[in-house]
């Protein structure tokens, strides 16, 4: 299967307006190569350097950066406004994820970084960031997870001191799971300045300072992200690059930290989404048919419209982290729901037989760990059901 197989608006996709219909009708036009190059990755993620002019790279690298700062690009006019926003990720990240999920991670742009920019950053640093993305294909790095702390960004150990000349800080620390950490050229860290939850600083961090260092670690699926461990050696951040300083303690490093996870679980829930579907329709390309096929493609079609409706209320300012779980959660356990399923109906000989299987089968286990474990999402939702977030029991569908 190489071949992205239609680009009809899936089941589940009632909340979306004509113009987002448009969207994703847009990226199944441009994603068409996705699934040849997302091969490529699986064996070299750095081949994506040759497909920088692929124009859903283009969409996907600039998808983040403000209108202001674009390029002439050949977007349609109409669509242009809706990029940014988090119902416009589900929907490109999910048609993207259909084609190839590497193709998205192993591209360059903000990525991550953009929401916690937009959270912390004061004009100057907006500005050299966004300016420095739209003039160049750089890749940037998230580092937020410790070695022996996993992502609970109140127990941080990497630290960020005063430099003993007073010219800036130093950065100690390591830093672990990092998307693109041993690729990008810069990057955010988070790091700890003092006691206490207030005492977590984002930085910008440039990745050739002296005393960093970045290594890729062996991946079994989805390559294109680049999981990478990073160490930081008394790297001398400047006083500029130390984000939130204008804002109160309340509004710095935990806060972005948390704007960040909130707008990207939406859009790794629309990766896995993505996936789910096209081992679906390659089920059904295959000539199955079958309950236990359709239940599956019932369960994608009810996470995905839960999917988009907390990207929806995201965009209007309104954050249910309960529901935002359950849709990151149900993704993750279809997307691999459904290659389980695969493998068992069409034989274990198809894994070996059917190398986009198999691979899809290997990256759809990523998902799980990807902004937050499933676990830790599970746990949240009985505590929206304990709530009342979820009354009536049917947007919790597919989650447990």
């Amino acid at each position: 299967m190489t071949e992205v197989s239609h680009g009809r608006p899936p089941s589940g996709s009632d909340l979306l307006d004509d113009r987002m219909l448009e969207l994703d009708r847009y990226c199944w036009s441009v994603s068409g190569e996705f699934r040849k190059v997302g091969e490529l990755l699986d064996q070299d993620p750095d081949a994506i350097d040759s497909y920088f002019d692929l124009p859903g790279v283009l969409l996907y690298r600039f998808f983040s950066i403000p209108r202001r700062y674009w390029p002439q690009l050949d977007v349609p006019p109409q669509l242009a406004p809706l990029l940014g926003t988090s119902l416009a990720q589900a929907v490109v990240w999910e048609r993207f994820s259909y084609a190839d999920p590497n193709v998205l991670l192993a591209s360059p742009g903000p990525a991550l970084s953009s929401d916690a920019i937009h959270a912390l950053a004061d004009p100057e640093q907006t500005d050299r960031w966004f300016s420095r993305f739209a003039a160049q294909p750089d890749h940037t790095f998230f580092a937020v997870t410790e070695p022996t702390k996993g992502s609970a960004a109140t127990e941080l150990t990497t630290t960020l001191r005063p430099a003993p000349d007073g010219d800036g800080w130093l950065l100690t620390g390591e830093k672990y799971y990092v998307g693109n950490g041993a690729r990008a050229q810069v990057g955010l860290v988070f790091c700890r300045r003092a006691p206490g939850p207030w005492g977590i600083e984002a930085v910008l961090l440039d990745a050739s300072s002296p005393g960093f260092s970045a290594e890729l670690l062996p991946s079994v699926g989805l390559r294109g992200a680049r999981i990478s461990r990073m160490r930081f050696e008394d790297v001398r951040v400047p006083h500029r690059d130390l984000l939130g300083q204008h804002l109160r303690p309340t509004q710095r490093g935990l806060h972005g930290a948390r704007q960040v996870f909130y707008r990207a679980r939406p859009g790794i829930a629309a990766m896995a989404l993505g996936c789910a579907q096209a081992v679906c329709d390659h089920l059904r390309g295959q000539g199955l048919r079958g309950d236990r096929l359709s239940a599956v493609e019932d369960r994608i079609a009810a996470i995905r419209r839960l999917n988009h409706r907390t990207a929806a209320d995201i965009d209007a300012g309104r954050v249910d982290p309960h529901r935002i779980a359950a849709a990151k959660a149900g993704a993750a356990r279809v997307a691999e729901d459904a290659t389980l399923l695969a493998a068992e109906l069409l034989g274990p000989a198809s894994l070996l037989d059917d190398p986009w299987l198999e691979k899809v089968y290997r990256d759809v286990r990523a998902f799980e760990f990807m902004e937050g474990a499933g676990n830790v999402h599970l746990l949240s939702v009985f505590q929206g059901l304990l709530k009342g977030r979820f009354a009536g029991g049917v947007e919790a569908e597919g989650v447990g």
